[in-house]
């Protein structure tokens, strides 16, 4: 399958922030996914000590203080809310807070597949599975007494409300790659990986969902992260990218294969939109033409992080948040942000190729009710 990305692309990069409200907005949004969408679901009951992520300096440039996303700023599913004159979305488990207007699931270490899948294989030890995608919809089936009273109300209310399924998947696949595993076994995955996503794409759409996004994965070759644990020879790196190529090339597997899978929900749910979400093309971009986002041309290199100690500025015992690193004077310059998370910068320019095009098939806005 062909990357999203046409010429329609530099249109949108002078106007990246000044998203406009839809004629019609949705009722709600309902979120689901991993570290990339998280907004602080582990950070309800106060800041676990162990939890990095949810200390100075994430949440530098926007909040001022960390929330529990995994950014110095926003998200993408933030970036889409207020797209839609909608609050920010809280997370599904905040105390006291009304979820009319809808919930974000999203959990740090969050997998498309259950802990059993792990357990099973021998990879427990490398999976920190908060909350996986099946989990995360049991959450959402226990909040919805609190947000509509019978099953036509809810019916009603979800076929109003934009419901995001993603990303799934980076997690799944790390737990082979960091357990010392074959990038084959990562691959045996994929299909799995791939149908439980659309199981639960399925349940949502039975349950009166209509529009719906299913993000795929991130180029993790490009991280740096992978890019630090996982040395190659020359050839292994992309010449112009320098990621590398074997990880990007799982990511690229999955994309298709999920873009296949939305291709038959299309299908079998005719009165459903379904968006399937790039976020593999627009990181790429950020590697290959950084001048026309406002980004350094330099290596993948982490804005926070142990300054000096890699040239990939990540370092597993002084990563962003811990004594030891620190952030980058400019993040919006970077558009990676510790390492494994991306600055609010990308995550805007990914926000506003989902919605407008091109990172999108189709984009969010041509959604919107006749």
């Amino acid at each position: 399958m062909k990357p999203l990305i046409h010429t329609s692309f530099f249109l949108l990069l002078s106007s990246i922030f000044c998203f406009s409200f839809a004629a019609e907005k949705y009722a709600a949004i309902f979120n689901f996914g991993d570290s990339l969408a998280d907004v602080g679901n582990l950070c309800v009951d106060g800041i676990p000590s162990y939890l990095a992520t949810a200390r100075w300096p994430y949440g530098m440039t926007y909040f001022e203080y960390p929330t529990g996303r995994c950014s110095d700023g926003r998200v993408v599913i933030d970036f889409i809310a207020q797209a839609f004159g909608l609050p920010l979305l809280p997370p599904s488990k905040a105390k006291n807070a009304t979820f009319r207007r809808g919930a974000n699931f999203a959990i740090t270490g969050a997998t498309a597949l259950d802990m059993s899948f792990f357990e099973a294989r021998g990879l427990s030890k490398t999976v920190w599975n908060s909350g996986s995608l099946h989990t995360q919809l049991q959450w959402f089936e226990e909040m919805k007494p609190s947000i509509c009273s019978s099953p036509q109300e809810c019916k009603g209310l979800f076929g109003r409300s934009l419901f995001i399924v993603g990303e799934f998947g980076g997690n799944d696949y790390n737990s082979p790659l960091f357990a010392g595993r074959d990038m084959m076994e990562a691959h045996t995955m994929i299909p799995h990986v791939v149908e439980s996503i659309s199981s639960a794409v399925e349940k949502l759409i039975e349950q009166g969902a209509l529009d719906l996004v299913v993000p795929g994965v991130l180029p993790n070759g490009c991280l740096p992260v992978y890019l630090t644990f996982f040395k190659s020879k020359e050839d292994g790196y992309g010449p112009q990218s320098g990621c590398l190529r074997k990880f990007n090339t799982l990511a690229w597997v999955h994309n298709s294969m999920l873009q296949r899978a939305v291709s038959r929900l299309r299908e079998k749910y005719p009165a459903a939109r379904i968006v399937y979400a790039d976020y593999y093309t627009p990181v790429v971009q950020f590697m290959l033409h950084p001048q026309n986002f406002g980004f350094h041309r330099q290596l993948p290199k982490a804005c926070c992080g142990a300054a000096g100690q890699d040239i990939y500025n990540f370092n597993l015992t002084a990563k962003c948040g811990d004594p030891g690193a620190e952030a980058c004077e400019q993040p919006a310059k970077h558009w990676s942000w510790d390492g494994i998370h991306l600055t609010e910068a990308a995550y805007g320019f990914i926000a506003k190729g989902w919605l407008n095009g091109p990172f999108a098939d189709p984009p969010i806005m041509t959604l919107q009710h006749p």
